[in-house]
Parts: structure tokens; C-alpha cells; sequence
């Protein structure tokens, strides 16, 4: 977000980006009818999506119990991105911090902000009008989450952010565009995919300039940084205590979830944009690679 003496390619798109975002931004808060009463029997995302579809665990429960762990597994999902959200503004203060507030690269930066700040009350009214728990970070997670908004800049910060929107976006895509689901999510879901392209677009760019900037050592860091955010976010979707919902033990919830090819063949498909893009600019090697694997991601 640094200036230019002249208007960079960098510049346009931030430009772009912030003229689109006065034509296409919501606020949950009026645009989203929080009362509507749920639809019967309607499931909260697509069932084949679900952690534990095509498992033992998933044909003992009834159609009842499946609809109502989809509902809790979008709340961990929503619960998570409020934990992202949280850290992704601070990251962008921090840089807006040390930036020229007349660029439109910051200029965008501060609307990014903004649209997360409401995008954080969405996720929040979602978890409300669900009747669920705010699945909440680990402790080992909420520290990860302390260190990585107090340090990260250049391509670990904008990686990490690629990371976190690009996988829930697979998500959400398929959800609003699938008439079967729930009324509520499926608006939240297009709300939050029309606001976020945007801060993918942003977060693109500035990710190829500081990989250009960043010397060899640092790309080593960033590649560990990035695996590492990749495990923590892949761990985060599905929250254990959500099996618990539907009678089912966390632990063993946990288990039959991280064994499912189903499963892992959806984590798989969550990332194969964002994998793409960052192994394609040299951010999954060495060990962070291994993370990405044990994470199901790759």
C-alpha cells in the first residue's frame, strides 16, 4: 500500500475496487429479514458438504439429526470467520498505519475494513437466528491468531487472507446458488461472495507485489506462516464440539471427519483456487507444503 509517483496497475485495481464497492454494498442489518421464520426440513448446506456424509456415522442419523448438524457446521464456519474477520482488520489497520492515506490502495484498505466490520455482524445475527453456540477458537489457535495480527505484512498477511476467503467463498458460492437450502444462508452467502471478490481482487495484487519485494529468507518464513495458516483455518471449519449437537461424541466426530474421503476430497475442492494461486507465486514448498497435506487441503 505504499504510494506511487504515477498510477500503477496496482492503483487501477484499487480503483476499480472502490468505485465497485459503492455500487454493490450491503448492510446485513436491513438488506437480511432476521425474523423469517426456517424452512422445514431444509438443510444449511449442501448434505454431500457435510463432514460426515457417506460415513457409518451420518447413515445412523436420522434426517432430523443431519439438517440440524449442517446447521451447526455452518455456525462453526461462521464462528471462524468471525476469528478471521477479527484478525484480517487489524492486519489491514496495521499496514493502513504505515501507509500514504492518499492512495487508493489504503483507500481501499479502510473500505475493506468496513465492508468486515459488517460482515462481522452478519456472521454474528446468522449464529443468533440459528439458535447455535459461537464455536470459538482453541487457545493454541487464539494465540496463533494474537501473533499472526501483530506480525504479519507482505505476503504472509495477504496469503493468509487468500486463504481464510477464498476457501469459505467455495462454500458460499455453492450454497447461494443451491434454491433446496435455507432461505437465510443462502442471502448471507451471496451478500458476503458479492463483497468478498472484491477483497480477493485486492488481496491478489498486493500479494504478486510483495512476493516481488520479499528476498529469499522472508519467502521461507512465508511459506511456513502460510502452511501454518492453511492447517489452522482447514482445523477451524468444523469446530468438534459440533457433533455433540446431534449426539455424537466430539472425539469421535473428529476422527470419522478427518478419515472421510468425502470429507477430505471437499476440503480439496474448498482450496484449489487459493493452492493455485499461492504455489503458483512460490508459497507452498519445503514444510509448509506438509502442512497444506496434513490439512487435507492438497
Amino acid at each position: 500500500m505504499e504510494a506511487a509517483p504515477a498510477k500503477t496497475e496496482r492503483a487501477a485495481v484499487a480503483e476499480r475496487l472502490l468505485t465497485s464497492a459503492l455500487r454493490t454494498s450491503y448492510d446485513p442489518t436491513v438488506e437480511i429479514d432476521w425474523d423469517a421464520p426456517h424452512t422445514p426440513g431444509a438443510y444449511w448446506l449442501p448434505p454431500q458438504r457435510s463432514s460426515l456424509y457417506g460415513t457409518p456415522l451420518w447413515e445412523r442419523l436420522s434426517e432430523e439429526q443431519r439438517v440440524d448438524l449442517t446447521r451447526h457446521e455452518v455456525a462453526s464456519a461462521a464462528s471462524a470467520g468471525l476469528w478471521f474477520e477479527t484478525i484480517l482488520m487489524q492486519m489491514l489497520i496495521r499496514e493502513y498505519y504505515r501507509a500514504d492515506p492518499t492512495t487508493r490502495q489504503a483507500q481501499f484498505a479502510l473500505t475493506e475494513v468496513a465492508d468486515e466490520c459488517r460482515h462481522s455482524i452478519m456472521f454474528g445475527r446468522l449464529i443468533e437466528a440459528m439458535g447455535c453456540p459461537v464455536y470459538r477458537a482453541s487457545t493454541v489457535d487464539h494465540h496463533l491468531g494474537r501473533f499472526l495480527k501483530a506480525t504479519a505484512s507482505g505476503p504472509r498477511m495477504y496469503a493468509a487472507i487468500l486463504i481464510a476467503e477464498e476457501i469459505l467463498d467455495a462454500f458460499q458460492r455453492e450454497i447461494m446458488a443451491d434454491e433446496s437450502l435455507q432461505p437465510l444462508i443462502r442471502m448471507v452467502s451471496r451478500i458476503h461472495v458479492v463483497e468478498e471478490a472484491r477483497h480477493v481482487r485486492f488481496a491478489r495484487e498486493e500479494l504478486a507485489a510483495a512476493v516481488a519485494a520479499t528476498g529469499p529468507v522472508g519467502m521461507a518464513y512465508a511459506r511456513l506462516l502460510v502452511g501454518r495458516a492453511a492447517y489452522t483455518i482447514a482445523n477451524r471449519l468444523v469446530h468438534p464440539d459440533v457433533y455433540a449437537a446431534v449426539g455424537i461424541p466430539p472425539a469421535v466426530g473428529r476422527a470419522t471427519a478427518r478419515a472421510n474421503p468425502h470429507w477430505r476430497a471437499t476440503l480439496r475442492w474448498s482450496a484449489a483456487r487459493v493452492h493455485a494461486n499461492l504455489a503458483g507465486v512460490g508459497l507452498v514448498a519445503g514444510p509448509g507444503r506438509l502442512l497444506w497435506a496434513r490439512a487435507g487441503l492438497i
